[in-house]
């Protein structure tokens, strides 16, 4: 008999309390893994990337509707925080802010990951099967990675505004354009360029490490915080070469995604989300 899926209400409604149950569960341990039997690293080579990269598209294209409905919210929440960017005194924090949704790129691809790790395992696929992610054996431990990446954010907008501080003084500009025109004109505004990128590469780099292959490897597997993020500082420093391009490519995809009033976030995301499944499985043995 073919199986079918009920309405959202009556699925949500079925799974709630095995969800509770599974944070309740989870939450209390972790902290509690033992880093000392760690999952085994591969080496990686820049034909992987390629590989992982269309692999992804595939998977974009096998469920393209589910994947594009996932990740509707992202492209509006991209427009929301321009619009709070554009704010005379948020001027500044308008760059940073943009890039910093990089930093928690990975917590936004987990329904995607979800849904790459149940089609690699020969199951049909609907955009309720994203919320899988909530019955994972690791939901306590991706829910604290989760938070320590948005502070992470929140501490990278902090230094931006200090280094704003430090280089163009406390006067905030009264619209954007002034404000580029400052940055590009004036030696102080290529100092907070060159200091903010700096910084902000710093950043990115500390985010890229712990969460390069953590997030699908607590998908996957019933392992604790301190594994997933060791196991993912193992990847970059076994391939730095190959991680650090990896990283390129997706702040790239996200610039381009970005541009045309982030409409283009609707095909990014989904496919660097199912890449980087496929990143991980062959990151980690």
């Amino acid at each position: 008999m073919a199986k079918t899926i009920g309405n959202p209400v009556s699925w949500a409604a079925r799974n709630l309390g095995a969800t509770s149950e599974h944070i309740a569960e989870n939450v209390t341990g972790i902290g509690s893994a033992d880093t000392r039997h760690l999952p085994q690293v591969r080496r990686l080579t820049l034909q992987d990337l390629r590989a992982c990269l269309k692999a992804g598209y595939e998977d974009f294209k096998a469920v393209r509707a589910d994947a594009i409905f996932i990740v509707l919210i992202y492209p509006i929440a991209g427009l929301v925080m321009f619009g709070l960017g554009m704010q005379a005194d948020m001027v500044p924090l308008l760059a940073p802010l943009i890039a910093g949704f990089a930093l928690i790129g990975p917590v936004a691809a987990l329904g995607l990951y979800e849904i790459s790790r149940r089609r690699e395992q020969g199951h049909e696929v609907h955009w309720l099967d994203a919320f899988g992610v909530f019955r994972s054996p690791s939901l306590g431990a991706i829910l604290a990675l989760g938070f320590y990446l948005v502070m992470l954010l929140l501490v990278w907008l902090a230094a931006a505004h200090a280094i704003f501080l430090h280089t163009m003084g406390p006067q905030a500009p009264t619209a954007l354009g002034q404000f580029l025109i400052q940055a590009v004109t004036t030696s102080a505004g290529w100092t907070m360029i060159l200091a903010g990128t700096l910084v902000g590469f710093g950043f990115a780099l500390v985010a890229l490490a712990i969460s390069v292959v953590s997030f699908p490897l607590l998908l996957d597997r019933k392992v604790g915080l301190p594994v997933a993020v060791v196991t993912s500082v193992r990847v970059l420093r076994r391939n730095p070469r190959v991680i650090l391009t990896w990283g390129c490519i997706v702040a790239a995809f996200l610039v381009l995604g970005a541009l045309p009033l982030m409409l283009g976030l609707i095909v990014v995301i989904p496919v660097l989300g199912h890449a980087t499944w496929h990143l991980y499985r062959r990151a980690v043995a």
